[in-house]
């Protein structure tokens, strides 16, 4: 069939909107007509990271939509569900059934190398192979092929446009605080880079009652947002120090932190402002390397570690996150900004300069 999608057809190219050929499901497969789509920073890195040789691709892994044709070997969804699709897990390998499904043995494979197992591709143009299958998705795309360990069936009277997100964005901040972090009334916690991820991970804070929140970010945007979750809003480039800042908060150092930020010197600052024990979680995706205070994790007890998507298991925690948003203790709707599907190159402009938090693609 004929579909339309946000193609790069280079490295670091800009997202084409074209006509490509997507290929009918096969047995395992499912095709989703998609709704709305959130655009991630994943996204937009990964056009500018991986090698010349994966383009043409479409990217893509926040997708909602409406299925329209389920293969003959999947079960558990039916033609006109409604799903949210997150990022891709085998569920028979060694991670998968002890519940680390973001451990998957093969999310390289499955999430990342843009083709089938068999390296076939989902889209084709003129013929020629265009690599998709991101997170097993792809949806940047009118239509995409899914996966029943992907599809999370939601209720068809839910706005997909608002739950699109929720495959990957809000589940990692939320996960990253309520499935890893597990904080109490007694703790700290800092966020470092506060737009959908860091904003995610506030509203799941203040839902744990966590006792001290702080937000890190030179937007004073994103610092006001993040005050509506009980957040006390720290600007990076003003004259004091953060690190002086946060001790004066949380009383000598954060029980915790998650960096979004990637970018080194904050991550390793985010460590240094942990208290003896602290945890800190480093979310986000860009730089190669980190720099550690060796003696400051040696003399106290740090922990510095990542986490993939919250450590979630997306079919247990988009409906979880679901509903705790009905019952208003995680209200990160406002966190939304639509644009027409066409209009994909000025939310990834206006998302990078910090006019919006999560632009969300819609039909």
């Amino acid at each position: 069939m004929r579909t339309t999608v946000a193609v790069v057809n280079e490295q670091g190219g800009s997202f084409s909107v074209e006509e490509v050929d997507l290929e009918g499901p096969r047995a395992d497969e499912v095709l989703v007509r998609i709704v709305a789509t959130g655009l991630c920073h994943t996204d937009i890195t990964m056009k500018g990271f991986l090698p010349p040789e994966m383009f043409p691709n479409v990217f893509g892994h926040e997708g909602a939509g409406v299925v329209e044709e389920v293969g003959a070997d999947v079960t558990g969804i039916e033609v006109g569900d409604h799903v949210v699709l997150s990022f891709r897990s085998c569920r028979t390998c060694a991670s998968c059934t002890r519940g680390h499904v973001g451990y998957c043995e093969s999310s390289l494979l499955i999430n990342y190398m843009g083709m089938r197992m068999d390296g076939s591709t989902t889209y084709t143009r003129d013929g020629a192979p265009v690599f998709g299958s991101f997170f097993g998705q792809s949806s940047l795309s009118r239509h995409a092929i899914a996966y029943a360990d992907n599809c999370v069936v939601v209720d068809r009277s839910l706005d997909l446009t608002r739950l699109a997100p929720y495959g990957c964005g809000f589940q990692t901040g939320a996960g990253t605080v309520l499935n890893v972090l597990q904080p109490t009334s007694a703790d700290s916690l800092v966020v470092y880079g506060v737009g959908a991820v860091g904003l995610a991970a506030l509203a799941a804070a203040q839902h744990a009652g966590v006792g001290t929140l702080v937000a890190v970010d030179p937007l004073a945007s994103r610092r006001e947002i993040a005050g509506r979750y009980g957040a006390t809003g720290l600007d990076p480039t003003e004259a004091t120090p953060v690190l002086d800042r946060v001790r004066e908060l949380t009383g000598g150092g954060a029980s915790y932190a998650i960096d979004t930020t990637a970018i080194p010197a904050v991550v390793k600052q985010a460590q240094q402002s942990l208290a003896p024990r602290g945890t800190l979680v480093a979310l986000g995706l860009g730089a190669e390397e980190y720099p550690i205070d060796a003696i400051d994790l040696l003399q106290n007890g740090k922990v510095v570690r990542s986490s993939v998507e919250g450590d979630a298991d997306p079919q247990e925690m988009v409906p979880r996150l679901i509903a705790m948003n009905a019952a208003g203790q995680f209200d990160v709707d406002d966190l939304v900004t639509t644009y027409p599907f066409t209009e994909i190159n000025t939310a990834v402009e206006e998302v990078l300069a910090g006019k919006v938090v999560k632009p969300v693609l819609v039909w």
